[in-house]
């Protein structure tokens, strides 16, 4: 599937993602889906999230800045999504640097994450190859992490995207970057959680035909493609979160496809 069928298909269905995400960022989380074209649910009761998992069409787990009580729903959940066969997203926030999400996270690797999202420090630091970046931001360029992406794809089976300045997907066999944003992206909270969130929207609006690497792409993609629209008319980081939202709920799918620079190797 290529970038711009991938988001039809995201429209066309309004997939239900669950997140269990990091107190700071549900609310911006949940307007991205609902401008990407899916429908949101923030559902981290241990007793209650277990179920939805098979409910929805896709999870996020985000393990930035959670209780203990919703690291419990989380566990619960990714074992709930392995069985269900819910595909879900691993979004390694700040691991590598904390101790106990770093645990919490190399835990839940253990359960089939369908796709890992996270910038090159975070990615580092699941692998043990690091101890992260500077809290929530890298400290280690794209590139560096590349590898050690491919070996966690191999590993576990999983897709394993590095944002960044460009964005790289690898999978067990497929590199791809994508190339787009602005530079006042990262200066906007949640955009990182919330691109967590799209992926899971991307492939649980693909589970008929499933190609994670694709709706990973197509992700990714998309947020590129609102920011470059964004970064021509922002004035700053407020102004820019408002357009870059109205140019996600804007954009066609052909569009996005031919403003994102897409490069496979």
């Amino acid at each position: 599937m290529n970038v711009a069928s991938v988001l039809t298909q995201l429209r066309a269905t309004t997939p239900l993602v669950h997140c269990l995400t990091n107190t700071v960022v549900p609310q911006i989380t949940a307007n991205v889906l609902l401008a990407a074209g899916a429908a949101p649910a923030m559902i981290d009761l241990p007793e209650e999230a277990g179920i939805f998992a098979g409910v929805a069409s896709a999870v996020l787990i985000n393990v930035g800045n959670g209780s203990s009580e919703q690291h419990k729903a989380q566990r619960t959940v990714a074992l709930a999504a392995r069985d269900a066969g819910t595909p879900w997203v691993l979004d390694p926030v700040a691991v590598g640097s904390l101790p106990v999400r770093t645990a919490l996270a190399r835990e839940l690797l253990a359960c089939s994450p369908t796709a890992i999202r996270g910038n090159a420090s975070e990615i580092l630091g699941l692998a043990g190859t690091s101890t992260g970046g500077r809290g929530v931001d890298a400290t280690d360029p794209v590139e560096a992490a590349v590898e050690v992406a491919q070996e966690l794809a191999a590993e576990h089976g999983t897709v394993v995207a590095i944002s960044g300045q460009t964005d790289v997907v690898v999978s067990p066999s497929r590199t791809t970057r994508i190339h787009g944003g602005d530079p006042l992206l990262p200066l906007v909270i949640g955009t990182g959680c919330s691109l967590g969130a799209v992926v899971a929207a991307a492939l649980g609006a693909t589970r008929e035909q499933p190609c994670p690497h694709d709706a990973t792409v197509a992700a990714h993609a998309l947020f590129a493609a609102a920011g470059i629209v964004a970064g021509r008319d922002a004035k700053g980081p407020a102004s820019f979160e408002v357009v870059w939202r109205d140019a996600l709920y804007a954009l066609t799918p052909d569009e996005v496809a031919g403003l994102a620079a897409v490069e496979e190797s």
